[in-house]
């Protein structure tokens, strides 16, 4: 039996609305700043982390290793775009334009099939959120991060900045003096979260920055699993993207963090991601990246307690003139963690897939165990892929295993799906998708669903 390449609309994902907004800064000054601070009404102490964060931004260097990124003009990109919008607690009272594209993109009917909660970003701020009243009465927390600012500073200011620091790189520093938007989550003690909560992220106007801020906290024997996604359309100008994620998962604690990144193809995306792990709790990275021009992103992971976990399951997609530099970087700090690394890469018409591992055993891990498994499948022969691990053991009483392979789709294969009635174009994506099955059947259903459309989309070129 044939199977069919799904046709898949990517109007869904390049809906571009009119470019309306009630104000908009753009450069990075500290006039902007105090600009921006001043239109979030913010505490005294959030304007005081932006301008540190500033200093610090002038202060570092541009990275000198992995993709160019010298047609960055920060004095020319809107730091801040506030929408002719106010953030609304139901769907109807969101304008017609905006919920038309999230509408698109399927977000309602996610949160009524299986989301415990939603949190909608347009531009530089949400404009929906919700979540289900039996949560609220377990005294779990999930609003946007502007809201959790002012409605629980004391909780914020004991987490900000603790688990990515200001001085962590350029981009970081650049995040924490222009963030806005983004969610709060604060999962009590022994509080298990079933259905997810989901975030997602729409970068609508042209020329401009999105740097969400998400913040997660999982208490002692909580669980969690949170799903975000992101998306925006073409233009033809650089549009740049420097979220920042901060996880915390204490002991007992597990996290799931699902991610689709579907930026288009003029995105630089910076993004930052990274988890504090107690003792005996699990942390677990999904993540695909597709689209945007170029990537780096390298979710980390920090094993602070014995016993703790960490796995890592990863796709990206590259094609004409996509750079895709992503991986993960794992600190190993206790007795008998572990971690398990899955990461597969495609790429087609000339684009570039570059992974990079960075794995530290301290001395004082003894016991632990590490398995990264990396894989590369590249469609044609003029497309490139990279894999550049970097491991650091300082204990002999570790079990380490590395793997890594890159090849092309074998002519064999090919010969013999058509051999039985299948067209070169459907015994490709047959490979492809097979491929990527391990990656996609970790996610949940609609995420999995969107993974396979984009590489659909991908196959034909159409991304962007």
């Amino acid at each position: 039996m044939k199977t069919k390449i799904k046709k898949v609309d990517n109007n869904i994902y390049n809906i571009k609305n009119k470019d309306e907004y009630l104000y908009k800064t753009v450069g990075l000054t500290e006039e902007v700043i105090r600009e921006i601070s001043n239109k979030k009404d913010e505490p005294n102490w959030m304007l005081e982390l932006r301008l540190k964060a500033l200093d610090v931004y002038n202060k570092l260097e541009m990275p000198t290793w992995g993709p160019d990124l010298s047609e960055l003009d920060m004095s020319k990109i809107a730091t801040y775009v506030k929408p002719k919008v106010y953030m609304e607690k139901t769907w109807e009272d969101v304008p017609e334009d905006i919920k038309n594209t999230f509408n698109a993109l399927g977000i309602p009917e996610a949160e009524k099939e299986s989301l415990a909660g939603v949190g909608a970003q347009y531009d530089s701020e949400i404009v929906y959120h919700s979540i289900k009243e039996e949560l609220v009465k377990q005294g779990v927390i999930y609003t946007d991060f502007d809201a959790a600012v002012k409605e629980y500073p004391d909780l914020v200011k004991k987490y900000l900045t603790k688990c990515v620091p200001i001085t962590d790189h350029k981009f970081i520093a650049l995040h924490y003096a222009v963030c806005s938007g983004g969610s709060f989550v604060y999962v009590p003690k022994g509080v298990e979260v079933e259905i997810p909560l989901q975030s997602y992220f729409r970068l609508n106007a042209a020329g401009a920055g999105q740097f969400e801020h998400t913040l997660i906290i999982v208490d002692e024997g909580a669980s969690l699993k949170f799903i975000e996604g992101c998306s925006a359309p073409k233009y033809n100008e650089i549009n740049l993207h420097a979220g920042c994620v901060e996880l915390f998962v204490k002991d007992k604690g597990y996290l799931r963090y699902s991610t689709i990144e579907n930026w288009s193809k003029n995105m630089l995306n910076l993004n930052t991601k990274k988890a504090i792990v107690g003792k005996d709790s699990s942390i677990e990275w999904v993540t695909g990246s597709f689209g945007s021009k170029i990537s780096m992103l390298y979710p980390m992971s920090i094993l602070n307690g014995e016993n703790a976990k960490c796995e890592f399951t990863g796709i990206s997609f590259a094609g004409k003139g996509q750079n895709l530099d992503t991986g993960l970087k794992i600190v190993h700090n206790a007795k008998n963690t572990s971690s398990v690394v899955n990461s597969k890469s495609i790429s087609k018409d000339g684009g570039i897939c570059t992974f990079r591992s960075d794995i530290k055993v301290r001395n004082i891990a003894e016991k632990s165990k590490i398995s990264v498994s990396c894989e590369s499948l590249m469609l044609d022969s003029i497309s490139r892929s990279d894999t550049i691990p970097v491991n650091e053991i300082e204990t002999d009483e570790v079990e380490f295993s590395h793997e890594a392979k890159i090849g092309k789709i074998s002519d064999n294969t090919i010969f013999y799906l058509m051999t039985r009635g299948i067209s070169e174009e459907e015994a490709k994506a047959m490979i492809v998708r097979g491929f990527a099955n391990p990656i996609s059947k970790e996610l949940p259903v609609e995420y999995a669903a969107e993974m396979n459309n984009l590489i659909n989309l991908e196959l034909e070129g159409s991304i962007g």
